[in-house]
């Protein structure tokens, strides 16, 4: 559907549903690569912590051995593992479990940013309250429309690709941002209700 590569292992699923692994996964996209050492010192975890997790990431193949630098061996993301979407396999026992504990950790992560954001929305200067939106949307749609609208939302960011890895690319007073959309059918009314 967006070109990704779909994972439907329950266990490489349940290896990201960690909010420590989540928060590293983010660093490593932004920074392209950190040790052990500076991912503690960002996330605010320990040292073991983090190498910990680092090497569940790169044992389920997220995450990658980067160019070694004097004494410290640094991580990155996996080739393989840039474009990767986790979906349920109705043929993969425990799959639809797996991706229902992911996403459920993911749209908690990012409610807690947008209410820190809301919490500090006063300090913050007018043009980026302005430029934010919270928005929600009803409609009809059957699962081919909505499928294909979840792939054009997943594209809407395209133009702003490779600005992480080289901060050259970002225009002056740039900062980092996130998009946040869902696109899901009502919950069907279940039987005897």
């Amino acid at each position: 559907m967006d070109g990704a590569t779909h994972i439907s292992d329950p266990a490489r699923i349940r290896a990201l549903a960690h909010p420590l692994r989540l928060e590293l996964l983010d660093h490593l996209r932004d920074a392209g690569e950190a040790s052990a050492t500076e991912c503690a010192a960002q996330v605010g975890e320990s040292v073991a912590s983090c190498s910990f997790h680092l090497r569940i990431l790169a044992k389920y193949g997220f995450l990658e051995r980067a160019e070694r630098r004097g004494k410290e061996k640094p991580w990155r993301i996996a080739r393989e593992a840039a474009n990767l979407n986790s979906r349920p396999d109705p043929d993969v026992p425990g799959s639809m479990h797996a991706v229902q504990e992911l996403a459920s950790l993911t749209v908690t992560r990012e409610a807690d940013r947008v209410s820190l954001f809301l919490a500090q929305a006063a300090e913050e200067p007018p043009e980026w309250v302005e430029a934010s939106t919270i928005a929600t949307s009803a409609f009809w749609a059957t699962a081919e429309e909505l499928a294909e609208l979840s792939e054009q939302v997943q594209h809407l960011t395209d133009r702003f690709r490779g600005r992480t890895a080289d901060p050259s690319a970002r225009p002056d007073g740039a900062r980092h941002a996130r998009l946040l959309a869902t696109l899901n059918p009502d919950p069907a009314p279940r039987q005897g209700a």
